[in-house]
């Protein structure tokens, strides 16, 4: 029998205004509150400081990155050693003139910075212009060891890619976090809604199943944008367990900050008892680096 491994997971759901400083405000006491609760891990969402500026084109929206580590570094390392939790915190970095990237900083529980993860996958869709101010990342898929659990960190669009989770997973990761900022195009929320939101948040279920780890993804909620237009963030942040069941789910329109309980034991009892690490077909599989495989050229 597995020894029970509980860690109190914090979930922080954010509605943001265009000021960096409420907004930081905001989310550091939502990070009280949780910590407060007894939250030992907590996850802000992407670019949490920030209002999602990706909605347009616009060069004078460089000017809101910052360096990693960096001033929001410094400040949440404090918060952290303070509360003596763990901080999972998306950030828009500044690498050096012309290079950003989308960024998660993770802070271990004494407030030391551990290190980043810079999103891989980038999205280039209609109010998701992320191509235009992001450099793909280059770190790879980093796994973090803290004080509480082993952490894997993706952000956002890396939420649809299987090969983002299973190497994390491979790498030791007991939890896959998942800082988001996704929403939906309000013309579009009535008739594809509870599809688009479906589809999110089963793909994710689906890696807490295939790599038998706890799955947390942490979204921002509220209207930002033309009042005409612009993005409806869908909030509905939750966690999932090894097996896929949802074990939280934040409200749809309202900020907060959720805990969840996670007991990291069934990690080893997922994947003993679903081996699915232990039957991959390693020796088959050199073929997913290719962009494509043509049957017209490789007919087999």
């Amino acid at each position: 029998m597995n020894t029970p491994r509980n860690v109190n997971v914090g979930l922080v759901q954010t509605k943001c205004s265009s000021d960096p400083q409420v907004n930081f405000e905001q989310a550091s006491a939502l990070v009280r509150d949780a910590a407060g609760r007894g939250a030992k891990i907590i996850c802000l969402p992407e670019l949490f400081s920030l209002p999602y500026f990706c909605q347009s084109e616009d060069h004078q929206h460089f000017a809101l990155a910052e360096s990693v580590p960096g001033p929001s570094t410094e400040a949440l390392g404090q918060l952290a050693k303070e509360l003596e939790v763990v901080l999972v915190a998306g950030l828009f970095e500044k690498r050096a003139a012309g290079i950003f990237h989308n960024t998660a900083a993770v802070i271990d529980a004494d407030g030391r910075y551990l290190g980043k993860y810079r999103k891989m996958h980038i999205p280039d869709d209609p109010l998701y212009y992320e191509k235009f101010y992001f450099t793909p990342g280059d770190l790879g898929f980093r796994v973090f060891v803290t004080r509480y659990a082993t952490l894997g960190v993706l952000i956002c669009w890396d939420q649809w890619f299987p090969e983002a989770a299973r190497l994390s997973a491979l790498g030791g990761a007991e939890i896959l976090f998942y800082p988001t900022a996704i929403g939906w195009h309000p013309s579009e929320r009535e008739e594809f809604g509870v599809a688009q939101h479906s589809s999110w948040e089963v793909v994710q279920r689906g890696h807490a199943i295939a790599n038998g780890c706890y799955v947390v993804s942490v979204n921002r909620t509220g209207h930002e944008g033309a009042s005409d237009g612009g993005i409806q963030f869908w909030g509905q942040s939750f966690a999932s367990d090894p097996y896929g069941s949802v074990l939280k789910r934040a409200a749809t329109d309202e900020p907060g900050a959720m805990v969840v309980e996670c007991d990291l034991s069934a990690v080893n009892e997922a994947r003993t008892h679903w081996p699915f690490l232990r039957d991959r077909r390693i020796d088959a599989y050199g073929e997913i680096t290719k962009r494509f495989i043509d049957p017209e050229t490789d007919p087999r």
